[in-house]
């Protein structure tokens, strides 16, 4: 991951958490979204961004995120290097094969 891309990436998981922390659980989501658009095409970013949406499941108890932030681990760790729908925000609020429009503001760090 270049630095830059990587800076991006850690500073939403960085708000992510602040959010999280209070317990502005929507605010939280928002930036583990943004940070699964950064880290989607690696294997690591792309895990832990799902791991995080699997946590905030877990924590405001929604069943379908939970189970769907399971399936989306396991093809994070299985299929980042080979194919990715670019823009996707990794929620189960979305289809995970429907690529996206990517924000402008990230858009210039994953060029």
């Amino acid at each position: 991951m270049k630095p830059a891309l990587k800076l991006a990436f850690q500073a939403e998981m960085a708000a992510a958490n602040r959010y999280y922390q209070h317990a502005q659980y929507s605010d939280c989501f928002y930036h583990l979204e943004r940070a699964h658009i950064l880290g989607q095409s690696f294997v690591i970013a792309h895990t832990q961004s799902h791991w995080w949406m699997l946590k905030l499941g877990y924590k405001t108890k929604n069943k379908k995120e939970i189970l769907g932030q399971i399936a989306r681990i396991i093809a994070a760790m299985l299929f980042s290097k080979i194919w990715i729908p670019k823009g996707n925000t990794g929620g189960t609020n979305v289809n995970p094969f429907k690529p996206m429009a990517i924000p402008d503001d990230l858009a210039q760090h994953l060029k």
